[in-house]
């Protein structure tokens, strides 16, 4: 047993927000576009916080720093969509992370609720927001996903190294 213990002190490095951000970022990702409707203005963020949560019933997570130019938008929204976004749509995952994304290029259909589901992904999810958690400085958005939509011919976006791969 005493061969596989490490003394912390001597290879682990406390955490700070430099570290903390490298460690993270070598965590592999695919990236979303969440998605909203509010008063016939459509609203997106790219977001790669999004994970399951349950299977039953199906919730999965999302979550936005507190300081996010978004935040009051989805707090205030009731249903989103979750658009899994697929290895050619780099630049619609660009166009999101911006403060102010352009709509105006991009392929999409609104679901009867209103949302829009970005045409080309590798899946969409249709989502009601059922509770919001403040945890540090993030908020925690849990959605029912209530319909869902795949396309198996895609490969995924993803994310490692604070790049895409």
């Amino acid at each position: 047993m005493d061969r596989y213990y490490i003394n912390a002190k001597r290879f682990m490095k406390k955490v700070n927000l430099k570290n903390f951000k490298k460690t993270l970022s070598k965590f592999t990702t695919g990236i979303t576009v969440i998605a909203t409707n509010k008063n016939s203005h459509l609203y997106g963020k790219t977001i790669n916080s999004f994970t399951s949560l349950s299977l039953s019933p199906p919730l999965v997570l999302f979550s936005l720093d507190i300081k996010s130019s978004k935040l009051k938008i989805f707090n205030n929204s009731r249903f989103i969509s979750i658009n899994i976004l697929s290895k050619k749509q780099k630049l619609i995952s660009d166009n999101f992370a911006k403060n102010t994304p352009d709509w105006n290029n991009i392929d999409y259909k609104l679901l009867k609720n209103g949302n829009p589901i970005i045409k080309n992904c590798i899946s969409n999810l249709d989502c009601r927001i059922m509770n919001k958690i403040k945890k540090g400085d993030h908020i925690i958005f849990i959605c029912k996903v209530l319909k869902v939509m795949n396309n198996d011919k895609l490969k995924p976006l993803i994310y490692y190294n604070s790049k895409y791969i």
